[in-house]
């Protein structure tokens, strides 16, 4: 789940407006709208940082990058704990022929 969505969905389930939030962690009501609609992608560590706690969330789980958490597949969580046993090398191995996936051409 991208960053624009956790951050939206958060925002609302915390019954947040945005002008709620962007006060809360000093952003402007248009960054935050920004950053929720996709417009704006690489906010800085310390506003990340800032939404996590307004939010009461962690930073992985707000950046979607949080492999034990609710919203995640089990089935890809189960094979992130069974990356965890393998060594370096197989690891590498794996994240070549993850590389190849992502890179090959999709059919028109």
């Amino acid at each position: 789940m991208s960053l624009a969505v956790k951050l939206k969905q958060l925002r609302i389930a915390r019954g947040k407006s945005l002008q709620e939030l962007a006060d809360e962690v000093g952003a402007s009501k248009a960054h935050i709208w920004d950053l929720e609609t996709g417009r704006s992608k690489n906010p800085s560590i310390e506003l990340l940082t800032k939404l996590a706690n307004a939010l009461k969330a962690s930073i992985a789980d707000l950046v979607g990058e949080n492999p034990t958490g609710e919203a995640e597949d089990p089935e890809v969580v189960a094979m992130y704990r069974e990356l965890k046993d393998l060594t370096p090398e197989d690891r590498a191995a794996i994240q070549g022929i993850i590389d190849h996936f992502k890179n090959r051409k999709k059919p028109s």
